[in-house]
């Protein structure tokens, strides 16, 4: 891939920072604008040294047949099924906000210079969980509209301009997180959702067959609860890890997350029996 020069860099510098501006210039309402939306939660808090750690499998076929009838990708599905889990957390704890979380999502996304260049662009992109709408089908779809938005405007910036956008727009949560003003200053986002792509054989150790895969992430001051989901055979393996005293009985959120996707499936009759394979351990601090 050839390097860039300095007025090329620049240019591609410009037209990222002109990204930026021109998604803080569309109106507040709607789904396709989430960028420094995020309203202020029990999740967006100071941590302590403490964390609790849960997990689950649930079947990838399940997953597939839950999203089929509106076009619904898996990714689409996971986040759905976030974002029921923590409209009823939230609730449960009488601190659902009227404003809708938004999830830090990490992507890789084809660039408009894919032709020119190999390989995709990795960002991260904040969605909106429409966690104020109470309709699961209507959640899923604003969550549908905010992905769509914002995966179409990177997918027509090239490489170099995903970069400065990316750069530029994270500048907040690093200054935050670097002064330690992160949790006492209004949060980027409300919480981290990743899903990454795992073996699809199965494996082995020594003999030992590798039952699941689930992934342990980090939680970070004011952001206090991250999942995160790792695909695995015929599975998908969620490791949901929050601070112990920020967010307390995070393991309510395992029970949360299935009922969110039973919700989608009462809706269109395609219930599948699930794999439900549960974790439930307290790390020390």
């Amino acid at each position: 891939m050839p390097k860039l020069t300095l007025l090329e860099s620049l240019r591609s510098f410009g037209r990222g920072a002109g990204q930026l501006a021109e998604m803080l210039r569309l109106p507040k309402q709607g789904n396709a604008t989430t960028i420094y939306r995020a309203p202020r939660t029990i999740l967006n808090k100071p941590i302590g040294g403490a964390r609790r750690f849960a997990a689950q499998s649930w079947s990838l076929t399940r997953i597939k047949a839950a999203g089929a009838p509106h076009g619904a990708t898996v990714n689409d599905i996971l986040l759905a099924m976030c974002a029921g889990a923590l409209r009823e957390y939230l609730t449960a704890h009488e601190a659902l906000p009227e404003i809708p979380l938004v999830a830090m999502v990490p992507v890789a996304l084809r660039t408009a210079d894919e032709a020119e260049e190999t390989g995709n662009a990795v960002t991260a992109v904040q969605v909106s969980l429409a966690t104020h709408l109470s309709d699961p089908l209507k959640r899923l779809q604003a969550i549908q509209e905010s992905m769509n938005a914002a995966k179409t405007r990177l997918s027509g910036m090239k490489k170099a301009e995903i970069d400065a956008f990316t750069i530029l727009s994270s500048l907040p949560f690093a200054i935050t997180q670097a002064t330690h003003l992160s949790g006492r200053t209004p949060p980027m986002f409300n919480v981290v959702i990743s899903n990454i792509p795992g073996p699809r054989e199965t494996l082995y150790f020594d003999g030992a067959k590798l039952l699941a895969n689930y992934p342990v992430s980090i939680v970070m001051s004011g952001y206090a609860l991250n999942i995160t989901v790792q695909s695995y055979c015929d599975n998908l393996d969620v490791g949901v890890i929050a601070c112990r005293e920020t967010v307390p009985r995070v393991q309510r959120m395992l029970d949360y997350l299935e009922k969110a996707l039973v919700e989608l499936e009462v809706k269109h009759e395609c219930s599948i029996p699930s794999r439900a394979a549960k974790e439930d351990v307290a790390l020390p601090a």
